[in-house]
């Protein structure tokens, strides 16, 4: 069955950037000029994906507004003749079938992706979190769902990680099929370096057969009480295949101020407009 649907998380407090997201959700922090969470649905776009649904919580209706309609921004700038600024505030709201869908308490990754059971329904689907930014030729998600046509089944996105960061991963215990293709014996929710089953670390993207959700509705409860992916895509290697996918492109973690910090600066330099005139500043500053 093909991939249509994708869920995007976008309901957690965002400590990390407080207090700034007491005010603003953490996935409308600015990349450039556009919102973190951007780059997520245009990624899923251009991937093929028809259908997104995107987890917020209380206190995150700017993210919900940002893909609506301005029809006042909009009349202000087709008075201007702001021809180009207009088109892309318009082509916003029309980007693509967007859902939200309200995680009351958030008690982690996997129970925000469990409250999109009743939308996705019996089909695979894919996952995205706004935190990794990933810069690629090809979307991530695009590459993963190749890999998911071959095999049909669960496809999770790794990286290799170093030593000293492995303690803030899943790391998955891999046996190597092909380049870049592993398939999943095990997974680990943040071992200790010592105790780690490989440096395979997994990050934002996946792609889950509906069993999924099965798995999320009898996982306990781990640390903060929160119910982790990991350990549901523990339970469902039980009885479905899972392969790891060790994509092309570079990853930043944006959801840390330093990882956001760095992928501004690689983002910007790329930049046609302000890239040269960056690059000129931080020779200066250096």
């Amino acid at each position: 069955m093909k991939v249509r649907k994708a869920v995007i998380t976008a309901a957690g407090w965002g400590t990390r950037f407080l207090p700034i997201t007491k005010a603003q959700p953490k996935e409308m922090l600015p990349l450039i000029n556009k919102p973190l969470i951007q780059y997520s649905v245009e990624e899923a776009i251009n991937s093929g994906i028809e259908q997104i649904i995107i987890i917020t919580a209380l206190g995150k209706r700017a993210i919900e507004d940002y893909f609506d309609r301005s029809f006042e921004l909009e009349n202000v700038l087709e008075q201007k003749e702001e021809t180009k600024l207009l088109r892309e505030v318009r082509e916003l709201s029309n980007v693509a079938d967007i859902s939200y869908i309200k995680q009351k308490e958030q008690l982690g990754l996997g129970h925000a992706i469990l409250t999109a059971k009743g939308v996705v329904g019996e089909e695979p689907f894919a996952v995205l979190l706004p935190d990794d930014i990933i810069d690629s030729r090809v979307p991530v998600l695009k590459q993963m769902i190749e890999v998911y046509e071959q095999y049909k089944t669960n496809i999770i996105a790794v990286e290799r990680i170093s030593s000293k960061n492995i303690i803030k991963y899943g790391i998955i215990e891999p046996k190597k099929i092909l380049v870049h293709i592993y398939q999943v014996l095990g997974l680990a929710e943040k071992p200790e370096p010592a105790q780690a089953p490989s440096n395979l670390g997994i990050v934002g993207r996946y792609i889950l057969m509906p069993q999924i959700f099965d798995a999320l509705e009898i996982t306990p409860p781990g640390k903060n009480q929160e119910i982790q992916l990991t350990d549901a895509l523990q339970l469902l290697l039980q009885q479905q295949a899972m392969y790891a996918y060790e994509f092309e492109g570079v990853r930043y973690d944006a959801g840390t101020p330093l990882g956001w910090l760095e992928a501004t600066i690689a983002f910007a330099l790329k930049h046609p407009d302000i890239g040269q005139e960056l690059r000129e500043y931080l020779r200066q500053l250096l």
